[in-house]
């Protein structure tokens, strides 16, 4: 665990406990699943920051029907399997920087422990009842059926092969004794009907308590208006059961009967964190018990929020236990548009993405669309690259970039103690108390956007004062060491503000910097202090590894045959109908030959950004018949910002005759991959074509890295 330095007084400082909700211990992490613990991380990363005593604990969910069946396929016990699946986690967690005191598993001692105390004193208070119930049974494998071991044909709608609980065709859910020509999806075989005891958690017993507490401000709003309709529609009692053969804990005095895996699946959480306590000598008490004054928060998917919001703080008030402060939901990831399935398989694992590329790209990603609602986010892969680019590249390190060189070479690496300009340095330190309140609210988009922001502000006024044309100047040596010395401190603070985001970043920036970066550092500034040498901290996103991930998982994202064919004879039409298209002919005149396009309004030209760029290189592309490959420069420093940029130019120019030349380019265009390779921009040219094409050329004076307005 790691409780960073603070200011906070002793009275203020904060006692908390953070979960996420337990992976199931039979498949990989996949990004759907790294959209939780990434916000959760980053909100614990910020409450460690500011000094609060938090501790994050998690555990694999490891029992149930699933479990036993596949470790039976896999030729394993399923202690071996579900050991095996807890180490894999760990790792992809570890590689994602999740920054857990403890992962556990709920196949444990302590889980044990705490799943029969607490049924036990449920059942002490009269809040277990017994009945008996009719349910399938497979007669070739001698169990009981799950609802998803049952398949068949939908009793609505008709549809063939739907689950045994609901129809993917029509959407109506039913019981599976419903499901017409039923089949157990184990063997194969016909289920029959057989009756069995089980035991029920009466959670209607709970329903005035619930009605208060899920009112009480612990949850989000959309989550208590879904739980107002379960009120209205009545609760049920809860079978919390089931029979032999089962994986997972068998119940107190009652051969033959399991605890069902959403039982003990939260009390996870109390048994993962009672290891952590037995291993460190924290007080387990201070957090769990009924006068505990400590805060308690799960961040979950809004797939289970019947489990958490109902069931789980009616178990913990029925068995004496305090209840959680809180429960944030989140909603569902989609890739591109798509709805990721772990049973179609449209999902990337964490670790394909980890082989391709730096985790924290999807970290800085996730943050800068996570709201405290809940929305489910789209990881479009071109705007990822994108964003990262520009924001993470493009903005903050770029204002590293841009001013260390000065300092370190020719000031010997040190800071100025002059303030250039109090009043941006002011509004970059002042925006700290902003910042964390949006951090705390979960609501990382808007801290996110404010961050970049402040990094625009910053690298505007870098522009605007131009040191590398100041240094120049003999006499303006103590100018340019005092723009770039608040240039590097502006950069520091906005790392402070990222520092829960991108934890390693942050970790290189204080090692460059020469500097701890704690939350009460950004009200402070770096004067007469040393830095290190600048080497790159952050490369910008490259397409083809995210091309390269993607096909990783060609199976996951693939269209169909189907759709292929579509697409495939969709090209051919349109080759063909520009084949039959008339030649037009010139007349010579600009506005005939081409006419101006249809009007716009002056924010969509907005969203372009033009810049000045200098051809540092050209050279031809092998088996190209019109591209060039130009190397352009942002900046006229050494180690700067550079766009490799295909450019269709080559029957009019030479590549040496454009090497120094002044351009304009389109600097955020989307990167955009060709066969040659990844073209990171666009140069402007005038002209019909062919010979006749002339580049665009700024006067005299303008400067690489100018916006052209």
């Amino acid at each position: 665990m790691s409780l960073s330095k603070s200011s906070v007084p002793a009275a203020d400082k904060r006692k908390i406990l953070v979960t996420c909700a337990l992976p199931y211990a039979n498949g990989s992490i996949h990004l759907g699943h790294l959209l939780e613990h990434i916000q959760t991380d980053i909100w614990v990363r910020f409450q460690r920051m500011r000094g609060h005593e938090t501790y994050f604990v998690c555990a694999d969910d490891a029992h149930g029907t699933p479990i036993m069946l596949k470790s039976q396929e896999l030729g394993i016990s399923p202690e071996e399997m579900i050991a095996a699946v807890r180490e894999e986690h760990m790792a992809d967690f570890a590689d994602f920087h999740i920054s857990y005191d403890n992962y556990h598993s709920t196949h444990s001692d302590e889980n044990k422990a705490f799943a029969e105390e607490i049924y036990n004193r449920l059942h002490a208070n009269g809040h277990i009842k017994t009945r008996t119930i009719s349910q399938l049974y497979d007669p070739e494998k001698g169990m009981f059926l799950p609802d998803r071991f049952v398949k068949g044909t939908c009793p609505k709608c008709k549809s063939e092969d739907q689950n045994g609980d609901s129809c993917d065709n029509c959407g109506e859910t039913y019981s599976p004794m419903e499901v017409l020509n039923p089949r157990s999806v184990v063997s194969g075989a016909t289920p029959v009907l057989r009756d069995s005891e089980h035991y029920f958690f009466d959670l209607p017993a709970f329903g005035d308590m619930l009605q208060e507490w899920t009112r009480s401000g612990a949850l989000q709003e959309e989550m208590a208006n879904k739980l107002a309709e379960w009120f209205e529609q009545g609760l049920k009692q809860w079978d919390i059961s089931r029979d032999a053969p089962y994986f997972g804990f068998e119940i107190p005095n009652a051969p033959g009967k399991y605890f069902y895996v959403w039982l003990d699946a939260p009390i996870g959480y109390m048994g993962s964190f009672k290891n952590l306590c037995d291993k460190t000598g924290i007080d387990f008490d201070a957090f769990w018990q009924l006068d505990s004054e400590a805060e308690l928060y799960h961040f979950i998917g809004k797939d289970i929020i019947y489990f958490h919001s109902l069931f789980w703080p009616a178990m913990l008030e029925g068995a004496g236990y305090r209840k959680p402060t809180s429960v944030y939901a989140h909603g569902f990831v989609t890739v591109n548009g798509a709805k990721m399935s772990k049973s179609k398989g449209t999902f990337i694992k964490g670790r394909t993405y980890l082989e391709h590329l730096n985790p924290e790209y999807l970290r800085y990603y996730y943050a800068a669309k996570l709201t405290h609602r809940i929305d489910d986010l789209d990881l479009n892969l071109e705007d990822f690259a994108q964003r990262v680019n520009s924001d993470l590249v493009g903005k903050v390190v770029n204002i590293a970039s841009r001013c260390a060189s000065f300092i370190t070479k020719r000031f010997d690496g040190m800071l100025s103690t002059n303030i250039d300009n109090q009043a941006l340095a002011d509004e970059v330190m002042a925006a700290g108390d902003s910042i964390a309140a949006h951090y705390e609210s979960r609501d990382f988009a808007r801290g996110m956007r404010e961050i970049m922001a402040l990094a625009d502000k910053v690298n505007e006024y870098i522009a605007i004062k131009e040191p590398w044309q100041l240094v120049k100047d003999e006499t303006k040596q103590q100018e340019v060491q005092d723009i770039c010395s608040l240039g590097i401190n502006m950069f520091r603070t906005l790392m402070i503000y990222l520092k829960p985001v991108l934890p390693v970043l942050a970790d290189s920036t204080a090692t460059f910097l020469n500097d701890e970066l704690i939350w009460e550092g950004h009200k402070t500034l770096l004067t007469d202090h040393k830095i290190n040498k600048f080497k790159a901290l952050l490369q910008r996103v490259d397409m083809d590894k995210v091309n390269a991930m993607t096909d990783a998982s060609k199976d996951n994202l693939s269209v169909t045959s189907e759709e292929a064919e579509t697409k495939k004879d969709k090209k051919a039409d349109k080759k063909k109908s520009k084949k039959s298209e008339p030649v037009k002919e010139l007349t010579g005149e600009p506005l005939i030959d081409d006419p101006i396009s249809p009007e716009i309004q002056f924010d969509d030209f907005a969203k372009i950004d033009l810049r000045i760029a200098k051809i540092v290189n050209a050279e031809h592309v092998e088996k190209a018949d019109k591209l060039l490959r130009l190397t352009l420069s942002l900046d006229d420093q050494e180690g700067g910002e550079t766009r490799q940029v295909f450019a269709g130019i080559k029957s009019a120019y030479q590549p040496e005759d454009l090497i120094g030349k002044l351009t304009v380019m389109v600097a955020n265009l989307a990167p955009r991959k060709m066969r040659f390779g990844m073209s990171e921009g666009m140069v402007l040219a005038a002209g019909p074509g062919g010979k006749d094409l002339w580049i665009l050329n700024p006067d005299d004076g303008a400067q690489p890295g100018m916006r052209v307005k």
